[in-house]
């Protein structure tokens, strides 16, 4: 049944890192955030019930880095109940098969993120002419097919409700990609924004490298869809989160990020939207 997974022929370990990487957060007692090179995991719940889940699957050949924090922080051989991800691109894919494999536990995303999960398609080519920084010149060399979970995968529940990560929903904020969710646990305004937005500006290497912290829009040159992407930050935004967990970048909270995501959805356009790019509506409005 296994052999039916498979990552795409392009699949390959990407040389870049962060200072952060490496660096777990206790953001909460039970949502702590660790950075794989320039990419967030996510592991939910309380270390002291041992029922968790792991949100997001790093960057390619990271599985032994996240079995070990995994293990540091709930125990030895401990596995969590299922894994969730924001959405299926390299650098949150990454080591997903080999922990499906390792741990056997069931993965679940949006409807719409299914196909390039199952082999079916690939995402839109990255855009290396977008107006950035250095990492969208690199970005031609990220793995981009789809990689195929086969039977692995199950679609999200369609009521809103995350399996097995009671008090959390999830909430559909495509533009970065169709099917792209975040998870909001209403009782104390959590946050986990997969790529909707970011605490760093992703397109900047020296950012990425140094981790220098402001809310930015989803990482430019895979972003597809613009007044998407604008629409899911407000409603991120109207949520009215007091932490936040991105997927790139540091974790936020206070008054810093509920200014700063005021802030991003005013001035999206100056501060998200490129000036040029292949996916950059030019009739921006």
């Amino acid at each position: 049944m296994d052999q039916e997974m498979s990552y795409g022929s392009d699949y390959k370990f990407i040389p870049t890192t962060s200072i952060g990487s490496g660096i777990g957060i206790e953001v909460l007692p039970d949502l702590y955030s660790h950075t794989i090179q320039i990419v967030n995991i996510c592991l939910v719940g309380n270390p002291e019930t041992k029922n968790f889940v792991l949100v997001d699957a790093g960057m390619p050949e990271s599985a032994n880095e996240i079995i070990s924090v995994t293990e540091d922080r709930f125990g030895a051989n401990s596995r969590p109940q299922a894994i969730i991800l924001t959405h299926g691109h390299f650098d949150h894919v990454g080591a997903i098969i080999d922990l499906v494999n390792h741990w056997n536990v069931p993965v679940y995303a949006h409807e719409l993120e299914l196909p390039f999960l199952t082999g079916k398609m690939s995402y839109p080519e990255p855009d290396s002419t977008v107006e950035g920084g250095l990492v969208a010149k690199m970005s031609p060399m990220f793995p981009n097919e789809p990689i195929n979970l086969g039977n692995h995968i199950q679609k999200l529940p369609s009521d809103g409700s995350v399996p097995l990560l009671s008090g959390f929903r999830w909430v559909h904020t495509p533009g970065h990609t169709p099917g792209h969710v975040s998870l909001f646990r209403e009782e104390d305004r959590s946050l986990i924004a997969g790529d909707a937005f970011v605490t760093v500006k992703q397109d900047s290497l020296y950012k990425v490298l140094t981790q220098e912290m402001e809310i930015s829009g989803p990482p430019r040159y895979l972003t597809t869809d613009w007044q998407a992407a604008w629409e899911s930050v407000r409603t991120l935004e109207a949520l009215q989160p007091t932490v936040a967990v991105t997927g790139h970048g540091m974790p936020l909270s206070g008054e810093m990020l509920a200014n700063g995501l005021k802030k991003l959805v005013s001035e999206f356009e100056q501060i998200a939207i490129p000036d040029y790019g292949k996916y950059v509506n030019k009739n921006k409005h």
